[in-house]
């Protein structure tokens, strides 16, 4: 089943401003609020209060680069995308509320080999209640974060939640970065997503890397491409066979690799924004979200089910609904160029390059 296009305009205006440089979008950082910083031995890790916004994540040793782009790793929710007319004439902001209310600190440990904060807030629009923990351990290239989203509401209402992580420039480099996924069936967005052309046939399915271009040819969308400005949009479903679904980001000449692991439960499809304009306002989202395009609730609930997973999901009455993930960043060894399978078992994170025959294991004790 196809969604209908109830909010295509909407979508374009939006995400061509913030194409072009502007701050409306895909995010708002213009807002950021102050910064709330996170260390341990291995990592350090920046949390803006607007929205609970990951603003940059850096190795301790070695090279201090943040993969992420200018508007980082920010929670959509309750949307993801343009609402609809009559939830924009109520007041609700392109990708929801969350991202635009300030989060409280309930508590902070900055000391011993943990180190945590909890982070709340209010959303009144949808009338639902935030919490956000995050915590970095001594010895672990990992950042562990846990949600907690509360209904105020006495009905039992879809709920549109996306992880909107986005690396950008230098990480992100023509040639050099890719992209890699649990990803079986996938779709290309139905229509242009902005203003600058797309190179993928628009409303087509596919099996993950390998998408149908303009050129009736298959194109492999791990990579940024090195001869072209384009921008396009798919998603793809969470291998089902799956417990814990990853997705990753390398660099192969810096050699290095940000990745998170997520129930597929909480988690079921990744959506990719591929905006490579060729400057420094390139970014390539890697959503992770319940929902698998950026579109309304009500668009959510018509198109259910796609590939035989569901298309949204329910946050019911005067009740809590939880969501787990890790996030991962570290060096690689000489020759690791692609990322086929990352596991969690035993307290360690093991990583596969199938085809040079390297892995990386990392701590991650706690686990999901």
């Amino acid at each position: 089943m196809r969604f209908p296009r109830l909010i295509s305009a909407a979508f374009v205006v939006t995400l061509s401003a913030f194409a072009q440089g502007g701050r409306s979008g895909r995010g708002n950082p213009a807002n950021a609020g102050t910064s709330i910083v996170l260390s341990s031995d291995k990592l350090e890790f920046t949390i803006s209060s607007m929205g609970g916004r990951f603003e940059k994540l850096q190795l301790r040793d070695g090279d201090h680069l943040s993969p992420y782009h200018s508007i980082g790793h920010f929670l959509a929710l309750d949307g993801f995308g343009a609402p609809t007319p009559q939830e924009q004439a109520a007041g609700m902001p392109f990708h929801g509320e969350a991202s635009h209310q300030p989060m409280q600190i309930v508590s902070k440990e900055s000391n011993g080999p943990a180190r945590s904060v909890v982070l709340q807030s209010s959303l009144p629009l949808a009338q639902e209640k935030l919490t956000r923990t995050i915590e970095l351990r001594d010895g672990e290239n990992v950042i562990y974060v846990d949600s907690e989203l509360e209904s105020e509401l006495n009905v039992d209402r879809p709920v549109s939640w996306a992880e909107h992580a986005t690396i950008g420039p230098p990480f992100l480099a023509p040639g050099e970065t890719f992209v890699d996924m649990s990803a079986t069936n996938c779709r290309v967005r139905p229509y242009k997503p902005g203003p600058i052309p797309g190179k993928l046939i628009y409303d087509r399915d596919f099996q993950w890397p390998m998408a149908p271009n303009s050129a009736l040819e298959q194109t492999d969308i791990r990579g940024v491409p090195t001869d072209a400005k384009t921008l396009d949009l798919a998603s793809c479903e969470m291998d089902p066979s799956r417990a814990l679904a990853f997705v990753t980001a390398l660099n192969v000449p810096k050699r290095l690799l940000i990745g998170y692991v997520f129930p597929r439960r909480d988690y079921p499809w990744v959506m990719s924004w591929m905006n490579f304009t060729g400057d420094d306002h390139a970014a390539r989202g890697m959503e992770f979200s319940t929902q698998p395009f950026d579109i309304s609730h009500r668009e959510t609930v018509e198109m259910n089910p796609l590939f035989g997973t569901a298309t949204f999901k329910w946050l019911p009455a005067k009740s809590k609904i939880q969501s787990h993930f890790l996030i991962f960043y570290t060096s690689v060894p000489d020759g690791f160029t692609r990322v086929d399978d990352v596991t969690l078992k035993g307290g360690k994170l093991i990583v596969v390059d199938h085809a040079s025959g390297k892995e990386i294991v990392l701590a991650a004790g706690r686990g999901l």
